[in-house]
């Protein structure tokens, strides 16, 4: 059974905004609430899986700290982009 858009939308938000650190909770949880709806599916099925990696890399990839894996340059760029951090790596 194939999970209903907003149902997935809610699970994808709550993830977002519950995190490990509070910082990924502040950076993803912010992108969720302006950006997800916008999201065609394949971003969401990134975006889904984006959110089973570690925070702390996460948090070194949003941040430019690191450089994310290329399956997720754009997704991490954006991001970034919408928490208004500057990209140094």
């Amino acid at each position: 059974m194939t999970e209903a858009a907003e149902t997935r939308l809610k699970r994808l938000r709550m993830r977002s905004w519950r995190r490990g650190i509070r910082e990924m909770d502040l950076i993803l949880g912010g992108f969720a609430d302006a950006d997800l709806p916008a999201l065609d599916e394949a971003d969401l099925a990134l975006y889904d899986a984006l959110l089973s990696e570690n925070d702390h890399d996460l948090y070194a990839w949003v941040s430019g700290a690191a450089a994310p894996p290329d399956r997720y340059r754009g997704l991490i760029a954006r991001i970034a982009a919408t928490a208004g951090l500057p990209r140094s790596a």
